[in-house]
């Protein structure tokens, strides 16, 4: 039996591709398998990936069609993984030999739903060390009583999918495939989801990914359309919070995030099409008025003057018509 898949999606990153897969050799097992996914990359990735799939043991190959984004090619990797547990990584991080068998003997000790684990952050030579949110190591928790206060960072604020090893039953609950053809945002949804519908987790300090900040071809990086779909990954999270049993106590938290991100990009528009710039303020504007009208008030309230008042402002603004997000 399969005792771990990691799900790996590659889309045009040939400079970095190579790292992946070494690293992943040096995470290999006999019961471990890697689920490589090609999301219709157009430059050489396509080559190292038919070379890794002689090569590295445990590789299972898989090409889409056409490229549909990060969230997409998780899931078109998840439908194949057959592991008894599942992790990611990003075709453009890497791994510190030997992680995933010690990531894994965490969870297998606990017995809990899914782990998140801390990593390292990596923006050119500079490494820094990024923890999750919560201060209790160890030992296993519920999921739900993580997600709050809404003032302050919390687990589902560290959305990183990579960041972490989830049981197969989670995936057999519907709880581990992410919101298809996200192209930004993609985890938000998803660590929310978990967060309200699992019922254990830990946290660890163990640390094992390096993740690649500052990739000229991430959408990080790219100011166009693409950046705007956090407005329909948060709408899914305040539409799905809604209906939770304790909406009353959790939607402060995720109107307040919304709000948090909404309010980011716009003291980032210089970095953004002039179009796109337009576009963001419009659908800004609508989901301010879509979100439940006396938690935004309360959450405007409780925020810092500047973002409060930005936020005011485009709450206030005529929202062009047609716009969608």
């Amino acid at each position: 039996m399969v005792k771990l898949s990691v799900i790996v999606p590659f889309y045009n990153v040939q400079q970095y591709a190579p790292d992946a897969l070494k690293s992943l050799r040096a995470n290999a097992r006999d019961d471990f398998e890697f689920v490589l996914v090609d999301d219709c990359s157009r430059d050489g990735t396509p080559d190292i990936l038919a070379r890794a799939e002689r090569e590295l043991p445990g590789t299972v190959l898989v090409r889409r069609e056409e490229n549909g984004g990060l969230a997409t090619a998780r899931n078109t990797g998840i439908d194949r993984a057959r592991g008894e547990y599942v992790t990611f990584l990003d075709g453009d991080d890497w791994l510190a030999p030997g992680y995933y068998p010690r990531l894994l003997a965490v969870i297998e000790e606990l017995g809990c739903d899914f782990v998140r684990a801390d990593h390292v952050q990596c923006t050119g030579r500079a490494r820094g060390i990024h923890r999750v949110p919560h201060g209790r190591r160890g030992v296993v928790l519920d999921p739900r009583a993580a997600i709050l206060p809404a003032d302050r960072s919390t687990s589902v604020d560290y959305p990183y999918a990579w960041a972490g090893i989830y049981h197969r039953r989670l995936l057999e609950r519907g709880l581990l495939h992410f919101t298809d053809g996200l192209r930004t945002a993609e985890d938000r949804p998803w660590i929310w989801k978990l967060h309200r519908e699992a019922e254990s987790f830990a946290v660890t300090g163990l640390l094992g990914v390096h993740y690649r900040r500052g990739v000229a071809s991430s959408l990080t990086q790219i100011g166009d359309v693409r950046q705007l779909d956090f407005i329909r990954a948060f709408d899914q999270i305040v539409a799905e919070t809604a209906r939770d049993r304790e909406a009353d106590l959790l939607l402060p938290k995720a109107v307040r995030t919304y709000c948090a991100i909404i309010s980011h990009h716009l003291a980032s528009l210089g970095r953004y099409e002039p179009a796109v710039a337009r576009r963001l303020k419009s659908l800004g504007a609508r989901a301010l008025r879509r979100m439940p009208q006396d938690v935004l008030d309360r959450t405007l309230d409780s925020m810092d003057g500047r973002r409060a008042t930005r936020l005011r402002r485009l709450r206030r603004r005529p929202a062009a018509a047609g716009a969608a997000a």
